[in-house]
């Protein structure tokens, strides 16, 4: 019996590649592979040592240790974790994993290969940063290419408008599914930016939605909000190089920056068809961006003239073309009381251990004595309306 219950479809709104150290450099232009960087799991829970061992096996797990992920059947998804996942890098791995994982779709992210293109620093050329998107998308396509049930997403940073356009039509060609920008201003512009309408408009009109995702800005707080004269505090996993309690804390004002500017600079206004989603980036500060941006428009609108072109309320754009993935301690069942059901994503987020080791026995709880149309809507007509052609 695979994991997710028989009796409705279930659709994955994140999970992730465990990148192996060549990932960018053996899929990069040649005339950029030797400026590349190999990728880090310096701030991961992942040893070098681990790596060492499946580098020097071929860049895959052995027969046993592969054989012992299967054996684990249905309890995959509580044991098999990080790079020791059943198909965290081998696509034909990823395929088996899927089999018991029981998912229809699996959207599929990056996990370490995003600094150089995500790099928020201005100094990073160009050539480089969407060099390195091109190696990522070339790759990420390649792993999810044999199995339909994989649907990748490709990075493609907004410094460089006319780049970004150039990426994300090699990204389309490559059947990429999504494209997961930076929640950060767009070099100096913001995201609805005049010169950056042609890339929503083009991603409207193909029907491919943008996804934000933690990783897309930078993680940690300034440094000077973290001193207050003690000594420093340790992230959730025990280290320091992940997100500590200050950062978890305001992890979503850059995501709720973004789709503000998105909504207050009209981008969904202007484009209907446009479809998004924030993932990973929790989902309790949801309701109250509905409530507040309704209010602004309401008030702002008598002397902001940008707002009176405002056809729809804000609210009524977000519930029609966006939706978000709450992490699995948060309590999605109240969210939707003071929102509504139209707007929240199950994510398993395998096989990074933040996923839980029972999201849908978590998702269940917090969903309590609410109907099945809303459980429906959460396991999979919400990711089908911001993806509709993965029915």
């Amino acid at each position: 019996m695979p994991y997710a219950p028989a009796h409705r479809p279930y659709y994955d709104a994140d999970s992730h590649i465990m990148e192996l150290p060549d990932f960018l450099k053996a899929y990069a232009d040649p005339d950029l592979r030797d400026e590349i960087p190999e990728v880090s799991y310096s701030a991961s829970i992942v040893t070098d040592e681990e790596v060492a061992v499946i580098v020097g096996q071929g860049n895959r797990h052995s027969a046993e240790h592969v054989a012992a992920q299967i054996a684990l059947g249905d309890d995959l998804i509580v044991k098999s974790k990080e790079i020791q996942a059943l198909g965290a890098f081998n696509p034909s791995d990823r395929s088996v994993a899927m089999d018991l994982l029981g998912f229809r779709r699996q959207l599929v992210f990056a996990t370490h290969s995003v600094a150089m293109p995500f790099s928020p620093s201005s100094k990073l050329e160009p050539r480089l940063r969407y060099g390195a998107a091109r190696a990522h998308n070339r790759h990420m396509a390649d792993f999810c290419r044999a199995d339909r049930r994989l649907m990748g997403v490709a990075v493609i940073p907004l410094d460089e408008p006319e780049l970004a356009l150039a990426e994300l039509e090699f990204a389309l060609s490559q059947g990429l599914r999504a494209a997961w920008v930076p929640h950060r201003p767009c070099g100096e512009r913001s995201p609805g930016h005049v010169d950056l309408d042609p890339f929503w408009a083009r991603l409207a009109e193909t029907g491919t939605p943008f996804l934000l995702h933690v990783g897309g800005a930078p993680l940690q707080l300034a440094k000077a909000w973290m001193n207050n004269g003690r000594p420093p505090t340790k992230d959730w996993l025990g280290g320091g190089e992940n997100l500590r309690t200050k950062d978890i804390a305001l992890l979503h004002e850059g995501p709720e920056q973004f789709l503000t500017m998105m909504v207050l600079d009209g981008v969904l206004e202007r484009h209907p068809a446009l479809r998004g989603a924030a993932v990973e980036l929790g989902a309790g500060w949801v309701p109250e961006l509905l409530r507040r941006l309704d209010w602004v428009v309401k008030h702002w609108s008598r002397n902001d003239e940008n707002l009176q072109r405002l056809r729809r309320t804000p609210s009524q754009q977000i519930t029609e073309q966006l939706a978000f993935t709450p992490f699995v301690f948060e309590e999605v069942g109240a969210f939707i009381d003071q929102s509504n059901p139209d707007l929240y994503l199950f994510s398993s987020d395998y096989p990074h251990i933040e996923g839980g080791r029972n999201p849908i026995g978590r998702f269940e709880a917090a969903l309590g004595e609410r109907s099945e149309a809303v459980r429906d809507k959460f396991y999979a007509g919400n990711f089908l309306r911001i993806f509709a052609d993965a029915a």
